[in-house]
Parts: structure tokens; C-alpha cells; sequence
């Protein structure tokens, strides 16, 4: 009988498939809580081990028994606290209304942008403070970047620099914390904690220009049509009319490199290499060794190893986080 039931194969919700803009990879949602800290955090891949754990979900098959549960290492050293920055709202949306600034700065981030050398901080406070006050201004975030010259495994020194939301309720009180972090270091542990729910934004692994069937995921043809040289195509563009292609019909074109969220993983653990190590034996495949604070994932992330690796808390969480009892972290060679 003739199939009756056939859905499109692939999801149009992701195109065009063009590759990214940028490694860096762009937050435009942030969970809305009453807590006034930093809503996210960004880190390097630096590969995949597992953990022996005690299983505690509940209802779960070996519900007290010993897992094994495959992470992802993501190498954190501190990011530091570049700028603040302050926006309006309006009719067309968000508007950027002042921006400060720290005194003090890495020697590495001017080679990625040039500063004034007669930016007054405290005028750039007192000004936005102001603006606060007579309700101009509606939101706070901070602007942060990396540190990868303390990071033996990415080999470049250019920070990346992004922006990262602050959460809270009162913008005042946002607006003093941002404040007191403004030009200091802050620690993946000020963020996050063990058992956290995340979501993970990164760039995924760009495999260049590829055929529908990988690309889109259509079937194959039938193998008389191998004869022609056609199995790997799709059987026709479209009607004759309207006279054109639609944007809708599988073609080849650029695979991967493009920017995905990986929503409610699971915070294994935080730890600092110097006290708990976690790399191999024969260090991770193409990174080397972890010697800064790491964070474990549950399952896999988005992008290959040295990938820049952005975090933040959960916008869809589902039930209570809890903490995972980790009994050992695998140290095997990842290469036999």
C-alpha cells in the first residue's frame, strides 16, 4: 500500500541554515527572579568523561543504585566585569540609554577594542543613578568578557566579550549590585550551584556544504534511480506553478556552525582543578589539561572541543533541582 502518512522531513524553524555571525553566541531571554546576581556564565569545552553516581530520581528503575552518567567538562576560569549598561523601553522596543565603563582593565581587552583614556567612572555612575531615579531607565546588564590567556588549552589571548542579564526585581537594587562587581572577577560558584537546571547556548560543529539527505534527513530514493545518478536527491523542485523555487523544498547548502540552545541540563558539579582534578590520564583529545574551576554537564553540548560555551538558569525548568551524589569521576584514557 502507498504511504499515507508522511511530515516533512526536517524543521524550517531553524532557516535560512547560514553559518553564524559570530563564536559568541547571543542571549536574548533571561529568567525572571527576585535573586540580584548574575544570570549566566560562559566557559570552554574541553571534552566528555563520565561519573559513578547514586541514582536519586525518583520512581526511577535503580532508584538508589550506582549509575554511570556520561558530562561534559567545561573549563571557567573567572570572567571580570567590564561595563554596565542601562535601557529604555519604548514603543520600538529597547534602547540603549548610558553605559560605564571600569577605571581598571586586562591588558588583553584592548586588543580586542579600544578604550577612552578619559572615561570618568564615577561622572558615568552618577549620571546613570539619575537616570534610574526619574524612571528612565528600565533595565540593567552587565557587560563581561573571558579570560582564555588562563586557559592552557585555547591558544589566543583575545577576550570574548559579551552581555549578560542581572536578575532582581527592583532595578535600584540591580543597579547596586552591578555597582560593587564592576571591574572584579566573578567565579563560576557566585553564579551557579551543584544540581543546578541550565540552559547551554553554543555554536555547533560546522561541517561545511552537504547533500539534502544529511542536511534535511530525506529518504532515499529507489535504486533503479541510483542507475540515473539520482538516490541522494529529491524527486522534484515543485509545481510548475507560481514559476519558482520555494524556500521550503530541501536543497544542499552549509551544515552546522550554527548558534543552538540545549535546554534543562543538569549541574553535576563545580570544581577547581587544583584541589579536585578531572583530566584524564593522557589529557582531553585536542585541549590538553583542565587547570582553572570546571563545571560537569549532564549528557552532551552543543560544539566542538574549545568552543566557547555560554550558560545561564533554566527559562523552562521543570520540578526542584537537586544534587546528584557523585561517588568517582572517571580519569581513563579517552584513547584507549
Amino acid at each position: 500500500m502507498p504511504t499515507i502518512h508522511r511530515p516533512r522531513r526536517g524543521s524550517l524553524s531553524y532557516s535560512p541554515r547560514k553559518r553564524a555571525k559570530k563564536e559568541v553566541p547571543h542571549i536574548k531571554t533571561w529568567l525572571h527572579s527576585d535573586e540580584v546576581a548574575l544570570q549566566g556564565f560562559a566557559g570552554y569545552k574541553a571534552g566528555m568523561t563520565h561519573v559513578i553516581a547514586v541514582d536519586n530520581k525518583r520512581n526511577s528503575l535503580t532508584e538508589g543504585m550506582e549509575i554511570s552518567i556520561p558530562v561534559t567538562v567545561i573549563e571557567v576560569p573567572e570572567m571580570k566585569v567590564a561595563a554596565i549598561r542601562g535601557y529604555t523601553k519604548d514603543t520600538y522596543g529597547k534602547k540603549v540609554m548610558g553605559e560605564v565603563w571600569a577605571e581598571e582593565h586586562d591588558r588583553e581587552l584592548t586588543k580586542r577594542l579600544t578604550l577612552s583614556k578619559n572615561n570618568s567612572t564615577k561622572h558615568q555612575l552618577d549620571k546613570l543613578q539619575h537616570l534610574i531615579e526619574e524612571g528612565a531607565i528600565t533595565d540593567i546588564t552587565a557587560i563581561v568578557h573571558t579570560r582564555p590567556s588562563k586557559v592552557s588549552g585555547i591558544p589566543r589571548k583575545k577576550p570574548d566579550i559579551m552581555e549578560c542579564g542581572i536578575g532582581g526585581s527592583d532595578t535600584k537594587a540591580r543597579f547596586e549590585y552591578a555597582k560593587s562587581v564592576l571591574g572584579t572577577a566573578i567565579k563560576v560558584s557566585d553564579v551557579f550551584k551543584n544540581g543546578d537546571t541550565i540552559d547551554v547556548v553554543a555554536v555547533t560543529t560546522g561541517k561545511g556544504t552537504q547533500g539534502s539527505v544529511k542536511r534535511w534527513g530525506i529518504s532515499l530514493m529507489k535504486n533503479k534511480h541510483s542507475r540515473a545518478g539520482s538516490l541522494r536527491q529529491i524527486g522534484n523542485l515543485g509545481p510548475w506553478c507560481p514559476a519558482h523555487v520555494s524556500w521550503r523544498v530541501p536543497q544542499p547548502g552549509q551544515t552546522g556552525y550554527q548558534q543552538r540552545t540545549d535546554f534543562n541540563k543538569t549541574v553535576i558539579k563545580i570544581g577547581d582543578a587544583e584541589k579536585d582534578s578531572v583530566t584524564p590520564s593522557n589529557g582531553f583529545i585536542n585541549y590538553g589539561i583542565v587547570r582553572n574551576e570546571y563545571v560537569l554537564v549532564r549528557g552532551s553540548v552543543p560544539g566542538p572541543v574549545k568552543r566557547l560555551i555560554r550558560m545561564r538558569h533554566a527559562i523552562r525548568a521543570k520540578g526542584t533541582p537537586r544534587e546528584q551524589p557523585i561517588l568517582k569521576v572517571s580519569l581513563k584514557s579517552t584513547q584507549g
